[in-house]
């Protein structure tokens, strides 16, 4: 009987390489995937997409993307007898008259809120980690633009119901589009089609959201899987695994079924969210009215942040020429989100710039061994939770008795101080953790034990570090590149930079780089260990 199984599984595998490339893939299945809990921070993104997607399609057969006005009489009772546009009308029939809808239009939103908030959480990974250095700066550029796609698909479904909430946010959306200089008023009537809100905005959008952006999406999820497969694993040090090899447990089955495992969890989890955590009830809110405001009105938390930049922006404005410059918009709501994204565009290759090193990198770096790295991404965690809870600000006012207007000028000034605060701190604590590391490896690890000498005094007992933890602390991260010498030193000043300005900048920025990469108190063993240990190792 099994030879009879192997002889058909035989024929099957020639009959199936003869029309696809099945042995050329069969190698990939042995592929092998380190298995720190970190790493299944893409499959968390990739699974609830995978939701997105199933509830997405079905929530199509029934959404009606238009804005002519009906008159509502579904079961809804305190909202029969009101006018509509058709998109809140099915929205609510939807939610109340289609069987399992509420359900899995709750677990719809759930799941774009775990997509995105996986995207950020695997994006903070890989860049406290240094995973976006050579040769994975082209992927860390495309986590990116989904990054962006995905809060650009969120808003636009977030915005189709047309209820009063969702009218809002698009309110603020034209508010945007209005501050650009010279195109806004032309960009505005491009968009809606007419004057705010026109007729056209949810049929556009609604295209944009189920066929433009997705598309964009999966392809672009695509072309970021196939790299991770081109493309050797970065893993963390220890003994035996190195910058040359990755160290991890096959794709099939070991990996194959960690991953299906999460994919199940993803799927119980927003299941379990969308029948019991109740989420945006369009029904409260009733349909949009331009003349009409929803108290509290709070956006997902993925856009909280521009909410947020917008409420703390005095109300500047310049007139130029006839033309009005809202610095209060302009400022917060373009320039901000432009520059944020510019520079996690730049950044990989600002960093290589900085420190000169061209090497590549497939071991992650501890943080704690980078430490301006990680307190520069720290000080960017900290301005974003300012400007969060900027966004809510009404809402904190109320719910804490205190006065907006105090609220908003602490907030302000903690978007300057805070972020700064943190930077030297977060650095401090780095600088902290390596030296007492390096002291441990000096000294032994305390066994809480204390010995009498014969003078009469007392010590405490210490045991060697475990090889292991060792071999962590020394081979960790790879060894930082070298500061680069002054533009000029060696009379060229090709080492340094471009030019002598250039130079010095990029001298200095890289002796502020390095300066922090090795703890002062560092055990004579340990720094030669450091010191004498192949850069590949």
């Amino acid at each position: 009987m099994k030879q009879q199984t192997r002889q058909a599984a035989g024929r099957t595998t020639e009959a199936l390489d003869a029309r696809l490339p099945v042995a050329e893939g069969g190698g990939l299945l042995r592929k092998p995937f380190p298995d720190h809990w970190s790493f299944l921070l893409g499959e968390l993104a990739l699974y609830s997409l995978i939701v997105l997607v199933l509830t997405g399609v079905y929530l199509t057969l029934f959404f009606k993307p238009g804005m002519h006005e009906v008159v509502y009489d579904g079961s809804y009772t305190p909202l029969s007898g009101v006018r509509m546009s058709e998109a809140f009308d099915s929205t609510l029939h939807i939610s109340f008259d289609v069987r399992g809808g509420l359900l899995i239009r709750q677990m719809h939103h759930w799941a774009a809120l775990v997509f995105l908030a996986a995207i950020g959480v695997h994006l903070l990974r890989v860049f406290f980690t240094g995973a976006f250095r050579k040769p994975r700066e082209v992927n860390w550029m495309i986590g990116v633009t989904l990054f962006l796609l995905a809060l650009a698909e969120g808003f636009a479904g977030y915005s189709l119901p047309d209820d009063l909430l969702s009218g809002t946010g698009l309110r603020i959306a034209q508010g945007i589009m209005l501050s650009l200089p010279l195109v806004g008023s032309y960009l505005s009537m491009f968009v809606f089609g007419a004057e705010f809100p026109g007729h056209d905005m949810v049929s556009r959008l609604y295209g944009v959201h189920i066929l433009l952006l997705p598309g964009l999406i999966l392809a672009l999820v695509t072309v970021h899987l196939i790299l991770v497969f081109y493309l050797k694993h970065t893993q963390w040090a220890a003994p035996g695994r190195t910058n040359r090899n990755v160290v991890g447990r096959p794709l099939v089955p070991h990996f194959a079924a960690t991953s299906g495992g999460l994919s199940l969890m993803v799927f119980g989890v927003t299941a379990f969210l969308g029948g019991v955590a109740q989420i945006n009830p369009v029904w409260v809110y009733g349909p949009y009215r331009p003349d009409q405001a929803s108290t509290g009105a709070q956006p997902d938390w993925y856009v909280g942040f521009l909410e947020g930049a917008l409420r703390l922006v005095p109300p500047w404005e310049t007139t130029v020429a006839g033309h009005t410059l809202m610095w209060n918009v302009l400022l917060p709501a373009v320039v901000l989100p432009l520059t944020l994204f510019a520079l996690l565009y730049a950044y990989p290759f600002v960093e290589a710039w900085v420190t000169g090193d061209r090497r590549e990198h497939h071991l992650c770096d501890r943080p704690r061994d980078r430490p301006v790295r990680t307190a520069l991404g720290a000080a960017a965690v900290s301005a974003y939770a300012v400007l969060l809870l900027a966004g809510g600000n009404d809402v904190v006012a109320l719910a804490f008795g205190i006065s907006l207007n105090a609220l908003t000028w602490m907030l302000r000034t903690a978007l300057i101080v805070l972020p700064v605060a943190v930077f030297l701190v977060t650095k401090r604590l780095c600088l902290a953790l390596q030296e007492a590391e390096h002291e441990r490896l000096a000294e032994g690890e305390e066994t809480g034990l204390m010995r009498q000498t014969v003078e009469g005094g007392y010590e405490e007992e210490h045991r060697p570090v475990g090889e292991e933890e060792r071999y962590v602390v020394l081979y960790g991260s790879m060894p930082a590149a070298p500061p680069l010498p002054a533009a000029g030193r060696d009379g060229s000043g090709e080492e340094a930079g471009e030019g002598d300005g250039a130079g010095r900048l990029r001298s200095a920025l890289s002796h502020w780089f390095a300066a922090a990469s090795q703890p002062r108190t560092a055990s004579r063993e340990s720094a030669r260990q450091l010191r004498d240990r192949p850069p590949d190792s």
